[in-house]
């Protein structure tokens, strides 16, 4: 559990060390950060799973996998529909939130 925390605080803290950078590197720092938080999505599904694999009877992980599930879904629906306006805004919040979520259950079980 240890190891799956360390993970985590990397990939959440990934985008923020890069975009420290800004004042050397200018927009092409604001770029990678914003580049990076799809590796910061990466890794949380990829701790997801794991964590759900290996103990697939937790409600909050089954929760997690089946919003995330939802937002891909969503998406896809919304790139079919040629981009909603209020679907676009309320896929812009969904991928913090859900990084948030896994953070709580991740910063919870580690405690145990």
């Amino acid at each position: 559990m240890r190891t799956i925390k360390h993970l985590n605080t990397f990939a959440i803290g990934l985008p923020f060390v890069i975009l420290m950078s800004y004042p050397i590197f200018k927009e092409s720092a604001l770029f990678y950060s914003l580049l990076s938080t799809m590796a910061t999505g990466f890794i949380q599904v990829i701790l997801g799973l794991y964590m759900l694999f290996n103990n697939p009877n937790d409600r909050k992980l089954q929760f997690y996998i089946v919003n995330v599930v939802t937002f891909f879904t969503l998406w896809f629906i919304n790139d079919y529909i040629d981009y909603n306006d209020i679907l676009t805004l309320i896929l812009f919040f969904i991928p913090p939130l859900l990084a948030f979520y896994l953070t709580f259950i991740i910063y919870k079980k580690a405690k145990l």
